[in-house]
């Protein structure tokens, strides 16, 4: 599961919560996911507002709300691609500001796009 921008899903703490069935390690989980988000991104947020979120690029409904409105995440689906690797613009000035935080995420899109362009 990788998003748009080339985070993993698969180790996000957000969607790991997400799928602990342990309702009490659920809610330290969201604690500490809320904990994290009120520090490093000055946002007002509890645990309760840590809402369920199976990825970006799923079509469930359930979605982070950091992720609602991320700039990346419109673009891609407005375009229509599956992440940002299929993107003629890559590595766009959004996606670039992602990757300067994570540039993990860019060694993914770039493998992805090595995938097809040899």
């Amino acid at each position: 599961m990788i998003s748009y921008c080339g985070l993993n899903c698969e180790t996000c703490p957000i969607h790991l919560a997400t799928l602990e069935k342990d309702r009490s390690r659920q809610y330290e989980m969201r604690r500490e996911i809320a904990g994290i988000c009120n520090k490093k991104y000055k946002m007002r947020m509890k645990p309760e507002d840590v809402g369920d979120c199976d990825g970006c690029t799923a079509d469930t409904g359930r979605l982070f709300s950091g992720s609602a409105g991320c700039e990346v995440r419109a673009c891609a689906r407005e375009r229509g691609f599956r992440n940002c690797a299929y993107c003629p613009d890559y590595v766009c000035n959004f996606l670039g500001k992602i990757h300067a935080g994570d540039p993990e995420a860019r060694k993914r899109l770039d493998d992805v796009r090595s995938s097809f362009s040899s």
